[in-house]
Parts: C-alpha cells; sequence; structure tokens
C-alpha cells in the first residue's frame, strides 16, 4: 500500500510547483529583488526582499523553489511572528528578533511556542538569503578561511563536517557554523526552526535542511542538494558576519 504521508507531501509540492509555474516566464527569470508578491501585515517585523532575482541561484536552487521559499514560507513566517508578538507586553514590540530569540522563556508562557517557532523561521531565512550570491561559491577567503583552515583541518574537511551534519538532521531543521559562548566555532544542527541564539550561540552561515528547500529540484536527495549549495555561498558576506561576530 502507498505510504500516505509521501502521498500527501508529494501532492502538496506538486500543487506548489504548479502555482510557481503558472507565473509569467519573464517573472521569473527576470524579476528584480523587490518584484515579489508578500504576505502583508502588521507588525515590527517585515520580509526582506531577496538581494537577487529567485532565478538568480540556478546553479544550487531553481526559482521555482526560491519564489515559493521567500515568498511564501517566509512570508507566513513574518506575518504569524507579528500577530503572535502583539499579544505581548509593549516593550517587546520594539525588541530586535535577536534579543527575542534570546530571552524567550521571559515571553508570557501562551506565545512562546509560536515566537520560538515563527521567530526562529523568520530570523533562520533573514540570514539564509544574504549569505548566498550567483557570483558566490569556490573557496572561502579572509578570516572565514583563517577560521576553516585552523579549526576545521581545511575546506575539504569542513565541507564534509558540515555536511554530515545536515545529512543527519533528521526530519527538517538547519545546519550551521556558530561562534559559541566560548567563543569557539563549531558546526551544530537544530531541529525545525529553532534559532542558535536560543543557546546563546552566534549565527555565522548555515543552511536549510527543510524539504521546502529542496525538494522540486533534488527530491528526497537531500545530500546532491548539500553538495550544489556550496556554489553559491556568498563568503564575503560570511566574513563580514564573522567580523561582526567577533566584536562583540
Amino acid at each position: 500500500m502507498p505510504d500516505s504521508n509521501a502521498l500527501s507531501r508529494r501532492t502538496i509540492l506538486t500543487a506548489a510547483a504548479g502555482t510557481v509555474a503558472a507565473l509569467p516566464l519573464a517573472r521569473l527569470a527576470h524579476a528584480s529583488p523587490l518584484d515579489t508578491e508578500v504576505i502583508q501585515t502588521d507588525g515590527p517585523f517585515s520580509l526582506p526582499p531577496l538581494p537577487y532575482a529567485p532565478s538568480a541561484l540556478e546553479k544550487a536552487i531553481d526559482a521555482q523553489t526560491m519564489s515559493l521559499h521567500h515568498d511564501k514560507h517566509h512570508a507566513t513566517y513574518v506575518k504569524n511572528l507579528n500577530d503572535a508578538i502583539k499579544k505581548a507586553p509593549a516593550e517587546w514590540q520594539t525588541k530586535s528578533i535577536e534579543e527575542i530569540l534570546m530571552n524567550l522563556d521571559k515571553l508570557p508562557a501562551d506565545i512562546q511556542e509560536a515566537v520560538r517557532n515563527n521567530g526562529g523561521g523568520h530570523d533562520n531565512h533573514s540570514i539564509f538569503w544574504t549569505i548566498m550570491s550567483p557570483d558566490g561559491g569556490g573557496a572561502p577567503t579572509g578570516r572565514i578561511a583563517e577560521i576553516i583552515n585552523s579549526d576545521f583541518g581545511g575546506f575539504e574537511a569542513f565541507k564534509a563536517k558540515f555536511d554530515e551534519a545536515g545529512t543527519k538532521r533528521f526530519g527538517s531543521g538547519w545546519v550551521w557554523l556558530v561562534l559559541n559562548e566560548q567563543k569557539k566555532y563549531e558546526i551544530v544542527s537544530r531541529p525545525n526552526q529553532d534559532s542558535p541564539r536560543m543557546e546563546r550561540q552566534i549565527p555565522i552561515m548555515g543552511n536549510d535542511v527543510w524539504e521546502h528547500a529542496y525538494y522540486l529540484r533534488y527530491k528526497n536527495v537531500r545530500a546532491d542538494y548539500l553538495k550544489a549549495w556550496w556554489n553559491v555561498v556568498n563568503w564575503d558576506q560570511i566574513n563580514k558576519r564573522v567580523a561582526a561576530a567577533e566584536t562583540r
């Protein structure tokens, strides 16, 4: 008998792909970073535009996936986060997402789960879009190259360990390079949309291993997606994140 969960997932993904496929081809191929239909919502948080066209990362991620991932998934996290944070005391309305995620236990109990899931989703994706680029890929340079060589034994060893953590993440989640409280760099994976900030870790670079990040092109072969992702990694932006983290 067919797996009903697999059939359900396939049906959802096929329908989603059809929705994006129905958009004009010019919309997908030549859209500007600001040309996105997003969920509008009232609240302190907003959906950041992609810093490139949805088709710009085709050497790793297809335009349909990028459009769905940003315009639908990320936008929904933003909407749900704003809906939840409205129920918090007034002082929470002006806090940054970093402050909120580092102090989840101080929120009213009835909104902690919603903020954890959707606040984490918003922050994780806001980082994710910026650490990729159509001009990315290749070997790391600058400070991040020094870290990779000294702490992880070189780029190939680093990639292998990073991809292993992403492959072994059961179900949905993320793999991250973080700077921990002891000022040490480490590779970690987190379930669902849990942010490293919840563990007082500073996220430097991360890859999304939820199926919606890769399923349209790579189906269930997560390892192929992880391997291809290195072709779009934006080392310049990652070096900026390292510099900011090390000066805290």
